[in-house]
């Protein structure tokens, strides 16, 4: 299917994921996002967002960026454009990080893993759908001649998630629930090479799968014969990433926010904040001392009447920030949204309004997450 711009000059081809007829084959209704056809739902999104809580769900988030990353001063290379510490990441581990621009707004958000000799010695960087090719464009514009990077096109991404994921998955590949949160490492399948991190986009513990497109049918097929594993849309994700208070990039990040305003703080450590050294740390270094102008904050909303994204916040009648995120939280059992507030307005408890179709929501800053992550943590209690 090929759809057209506004102008109607150039056409915008919208891609197929490796499961898009295993999707379409088990009644899942099709969405465009972020330039793929994507199941939003098969048996509704309050069911499947449910299910994901209780039991365990398999998302398909193909989509997303897959890059490998070799050479020589790699380490300090990367560390001259993302705020982690890479250079202290061990093998099998996981970070959470940013890609910034020169005045330290957010381009992208990304995990970065390293792998061992055996999955490919590489850094391993999962970034998102919508922005993958921008970043790539980024990273190799900002990196030396010396590095090479790969956007691993001929690999899917599945993402297993629910308090059974790790049960269901050890099914099938044994061993994988002897990894804690944020921890990595490979695997076989029916001769397959695996990668699997113990990560997700619920709150709840779970894995995502990096494995190669063409077996990942047969891969789902395996996953869903385990009574408690179903597949699960992207409106259910939506709501269990909202709940979590996890952001999602264009809506709740974008160039406008950087890491402190946006509550991303803890990606960027001790050492990295003092020293500096990579793109947009000005700012940074800035906003830790200062503060930032404005804020990332969660909101609990009176009534039943849900909140979406754009929608303005106001006290009395003065505008003070913008909804990013908003929606009914069936674990929550009422409507939550993310906002961009002014700081003066950021603390939990102040009162603001929602602006929603020319009536006043009222609204209170709330801390986020809306409901406990339960990750797998190491040291953590069963």
């Amino acid at each position: 299917m090929t759809e057209y711009s506004e102008d109607e000059l150039e056409p915008i081809e919208i891609g197929t994921l490796p499961l898009d007829a295993w999707h379409r084959a088990r009644g899942a209704r099709m969405v465009e996002f972020a330039g793929y056809h994507m199941p939003i739902q098969y048996d509704g999104i309050m069911a499947e967002h449910s299910w994901t809580r209780d039991q365990a769900g398999l998302f398909d988030v193909s989509h997303m960026g897959q890059i490998s990353l070799t050479g020589d001063g790699l380490d300090a290379a990367l560390e001259a454009i993302i705020p982690a510490e890479v250079s202290s990441l061990a093998v099998g581990r996981q970070r959470y990080s940013l890609l910034l621009d020169e005045e330290g707004g957010i381009l992208d958000d990304l995990m970065v893993s390293r792998r061992g000799p055996d999955d490919g010695d590489d850094i391993f960087m999962v970034v998102n759908g919508a922005t993958k090719y921008d970043d790539l464009a980024w990273l190799l514009d900002q990196l030396p001649d010396d590095i090479t990077l790969n956007l691993n096109e001929d690999q899917a991404l599945l993402a297993l998630q629910g308090p059974r994921a790790a049960e269901a998955l050890a099914q099938i590949v044994p061993g994988v629930d002897a990894l804690f949160f944020m921890q990595c490492a490979g695997f076989a399948w029916r001769g397959n090479a695996l990668w699997i991190s113990r990560s997700g986009y619920t709150g709840e513990d779970g894995f995502e799968i990096s494995i190669p497109a063409d077996a990942a049918t047969d891969f789902a097929d395996a996953l869903c014969a385990i009574d408690s594993v179903k597949p699960i849309g992207l409106g259910a994700r939506d709501s269990l990433r909202l709940e979590a208070g996890l952001p999602l990039y264009g809506h709740d990040l974008d160039p406008a926010i950087g890491p402190i305003g946006a509550g991303l703080g803890f990606a960027i450590n001790k050492k990295r904040r003092a020293e500096g050294g990579f793109i947009g740390h000005a700012r940074v270094a800035r906003e830790v001392a200062q503060g930032a102008p404005l804020r990332q904050v969660g909101l609990s909303i009176e009534g039943r009447l849900p909140a979406r994204e754009g929608a303005p916040v106001f006290v009395g009648a003065q505008r003070v920030g913008v909804l990013t995120s908003g929606g009914f939280a069936p674990t929550v059992g009422a409507p939550i949204a993310m906002a961009r507030v002014e700081a003066a307005y950021a603390a939990p408890g102040t009162a603001l309004e929602i602006e929603v179709r020319g009536k006043r929501l009222a609204a209170s800053v709330t801390p986020m997450p809306f409901v406990p992550h339960r990750y797998h943590r190491q040291g953590g209690s069963k």
